[in-house]
């Protein structure tokens, strides 16, 4: 008869040896916390979802029940191990919003994207819980059906502060999120508080009032999510607001004064490449699919596809104010894709003289079928009135956008 293995540190105390490993691998933070959601969590979810304020985000109401209930997304778990990576830039975020021929793309997304990193270190740890320790696993990024800020929370690693978003004293408001699901009974680590006090900084900085009260985000109004996760048309109400934002928007991140603890991130795969801290406006307008698709290789970027970013660089162009981009702006108005030929016709109209606009006009509409390209038309030659602006009416508590930890 074989003879039990002798005990090691690592199981004797799993918690220990779990934490240790993961700081080997790079990870910045780790804690501990129950395969369960509280209930104030699962009622904001649901509340958040019936109210709209998801917008576009059809997947946040498809997976709403597995998002409310860990164990639906295995039921043999116990035990979540929280991971954090930090990102924290080495510049000013919103150095760039003063530079209108010059696109601002949010911090998270100026190099690699981070999925790929933080999965392959959750994997390595995950072997090793089931090597090491005999645990049965499961990883997860926030591509899963995760509550990740609220389970970050229970184990101990920040609080969602009034801009919605995790933040944590010795790391400011700059980690990437990930999960291991594991069988093991792991004691839970002593839930974090929260420590925004009366400070409402990131609420006051938002440029489009997406915060209808602390603590409460919709998501319809975030540049964020307007950028990123919607599809169609740019709504007007926000174009000017966005400024030369392209893709994400850092302001309630960046001015929050619990960043004087954050640290540059010393992971050189989130360290901003060069050619994406001050993109040229004039340079992301032309780009066509292949080109798009070279220059965001690996990025997070490359998900939204040239036609929304180049959607979103038209904003910014009509925002500048810079005529000098006309010819690139007339161009796009035959793009091949509708919602970028919509907002070049808004952008032509920031920066042309009416007669310019009339006359261009009468070239394209007669050969335009989309609906929203022909919508706009109409509004900048005053055949009609622009849409009413979206309400923000009272929203619950955003316990989880099941989008990434900015």
């Amino acid at each position: 008869m074989t003879a039990p293995a002798p005990p090691t540190a690592e199981t004797q105390d799993p918690k220990a040896g779990i934490r240790a490993r993961a700081l080997d691998l790079g990870f910045d933070a780790v804690g501990f916390a129950e395969a369960a959601m509280h209930e104030a969590a699962q009622v904001g979810l649901l509340t958040y979802i019936d109210r709209g304020y998801h917008g576009d985000m059809g997947w946040l109401a498809d997976t709403a029940e597995r998002r409310r209930h860990p164990r639906a997304l295995w039921a043999e778990a116990r035990s979540v191990v929280v991971l954090a990576l930090n990102y924290g830039p080495d510049r000013d975020p919103l150095a760039l919003l003063d530079r209108p021929e010059r696109g601002t793309i949010s911090v998270y997304a100026q190099n690699r994207d981070y999925h790929d990193l933080v999965k392959k270190r959750l994997k390595h740890l995950a072997r090793w819980m089931a090597e090491s320790l005999g645990a049965q696993v499961k990883v997860f990024v926030d591509t899963a059906p995760v509550m990740e800020k609220p389970l970050a929370q229970r184990a101990g690693l920040g609080w969602q502060g009034k801009h919605t978003n995790l933040l944590a004293r010795g790391w400011g408001n700059w980690l990437f999120l990930g999960e291991i699901f594991t069988d093991l009974d792991l004691t839970p680590d002593a839930p974090e508080t929260d420590h925004c006090g009366s400070c409402r900084a990131c609420l006051d900085a938002c440029p489009t009032n997406a915060f209808p009260a602390p603590y409460q985000l919709d998501a319809r109004r975030c540049i964020s999510y307007l950028t990123i996760e919607h599809t169609g048309p740019i709504p007007r109400e926000f174009r000017a607001a966005m400024g030369n934002r392209i893709y994400g928007c850092d302001d309630c991140l960046a001015v929050c004064p619990w960043n004087k603890f954050a640290r540059r991130s010393t992971e050189t795969a989130f360290h901003a490449r060069l050619e994406l801290t001050a993109p040229r406006l004039a340079d992301l307008v032309q780009l066509d699919d292949a080109g798009f698709r070279q220059v965001f290789t690996a990025s997070p970027i490359k998900r939204v596809g040239r036609d929304r970013l180049v959607r979103n660089v038209l904003v910014a162009i009509g925002n500048s104010g810079d005529p000098d981009f006309l010819p690139l702006v007339r161009a796009r108005l035959v793009d091949h894709a509708g919602v970028v030929r919509a907002l070049a016709v808004w952008a032509l109209a920031r920066l042309a003289p009416a007669d310019t606009v009339r006359a261009e006009a009468a070239a394209q509409r007669a050969h335009e079928t989309d609906a929203d390209v022909l919508a706009e038309w109409a509004v900048e030659l005053g055949e009609a009135q622009p849409e009413s602006p979206a309400s923000s009416a009272d929203a619950p508590s955003d316990p989880d956008s099941g989008g990434r930890q900015r």
